[in-house]
């Protein structure tokens, strides 16, 4: 995993705008509209050639393909694996239903467009497999193309995403599996498959994992804090056998709260679920440190270190609202994390979430994400200036 001893390198959370006619592709599919799998691969191309150059011209030193090829950050798995059918009715997050005026702003502001919606993917409704590595590796194939065929190589460093094996299951509900956790474990013997082809293909592997923290007050809501943590080490546990064997320098996990603009007055706090997120076997950790509701618990790191060898991609770019940072808040939250762990070497500047979490579900309009991008780069360069001279 890309690291730099001279300067702050920047990255982002995954998920990037996508075109219309892309977005549609994707939400008529989810909504099991039979669609053009032949312009769906088109436009998927168009797309990532299009978001790659966005990434290298706003400054990004460690980037991706956008997810632009996906419908979600982790229903598209239901295309890779075996199980998966009919639509599951996710819980809601406590802290939006505990407002009912804030309920009535969000159906008046409500999108009338095509989106994926992440509250109604499909359940679990037969045993999980993942049979054929061929997407995977197809995507993985045309990111690489696309990089090539660039004079400038692209990024410094890419990765590609997987979900983990909670978020899989939290939120596509289960009909087969006996217990909640048979259904973990049997995700993540798939998501396995998935993991090694990424890392075969000559990518970092990030594993969104929004389910360690942001399951508190979605799933176990209504549950003691304790039933919730023994869900989040058992998710932990079963993630860590399905990366047994593979490189944790170029793994790396993203943990976030729920990349959605609301009161978030319900969200566990990171000392309490750190102690489970950093037995993760990943080098690299992304956290949310720029949203008002957690940009505080970077202070968190004063008493409790790092475990050696791991890197902090802080998230200094608020992916729910549509402020454009300036430089110097983004270098102020930089330096501030290099104070606090004491060595600017083991941070990276990064964002709280994705942009696009599912296609066509975004707060932030489409030529602000790359401004935001801009502005984290630069804010990055007087960062280093300050660090590192």
């Amino acid at each position: 995993m890309l690291r730099s001893s001279e300067r702050i390198l920047t990255t982002h959370s995954g998920s990037l705008p996508r075109p219309v006619e892309l977005t549609k592709l994707h939400a008529d599919r989810f909504s099991g509209i039979a669609i053009d799998e032949d312009r769906l691969s088109e436009a998927t191309t168009e797309a990532t050639r299009s978001v790659i150059s966005a990434q290298v011209d706003a400054g990004i030193d460690i980037g991706n393909n956008g997810e632009a090829g996906r419908e979600s950050f982790f229903t598209y798995v239901q295309h890779r694996m075996t199980g998966f059918g009919g639509a599951s009715a996710r819980a809601g997050m406590a802290d939006i239903l505990a407002y009912p005026s804030y309920i009535e702003r969000m159906l008046r502001n409500s999108n009338a467009h095509d989106s994926v919606s992440l509250l109604s993917g499909p359940k679990c409704i037969a045993e999980i497999g993942y049979p054929s590595t061929a997407l995977i590796e197809a995507e993985c194939s045309q990111l690489r193309a696309l990089l090539d065929e660039r004079d400038d190589g692209g990024f410094f460093e890419a990765f590609v995403s997987s979900p983990s094996p909670g978020i899989v299951c939290a939120a596509m509900s289960n009909e087969h599996y006996s217990y909640l956790e048979d259904y973990v474990d049997a995700v993540a013997d798939a998501l396995a498959i998935e993991y090694r082809a990424i890392l075969d293909a000559g990518f970092v592997l990030q594993i969104d994992a929004p389910d360690l923290a942001m399951e508190r007050h979605t799933l176990f809501a209504d549950r003691p804090l304790e039933e919730f943590l023994d869900f989040a080490r058992h998710v932990v546990t079963a993630m860590n056998r399905a990366l047994e064997g593979m490189d944790r320098d170029r793994i790396r996990l993203h943990v976030c709260w729920g990349n959605y603009e609301g009161p978030h007055d319900r969200d566990v706090a990171l000392a309490e679920i750190w102690e489970t997120v950093s037995a993760v076997r990943a080098n690299a950790v992304l956290l949310s440190l720029a949203n008002p509701r957690h940009a505080h618990e970077v202070r968190l790191f004063e008493t409790v270190a790092l475990r050696e060898g791991v890197t902090l991609v802080a998230g200094v770019i608020d992916t729910t609202t549509n402020y454009i940072e300036h430089p110097e808040v983004v270098a102020d939250r930089i330096e501030k994390v290099a104070r606090v762990l004491g060595d600017p070497t083991r941070v990276i500047a990064g964002t709280d979430c994705g942009f696009e979490t599912a296609a066509g579900f975004s707060a932030v309009a489409e030529e602000l994400v790359w401004q935001k991008l801009r502005a984290l780069a630069q804010g990055a360069e007087i960062a280093t200036r300050r660090l590192f001279g």
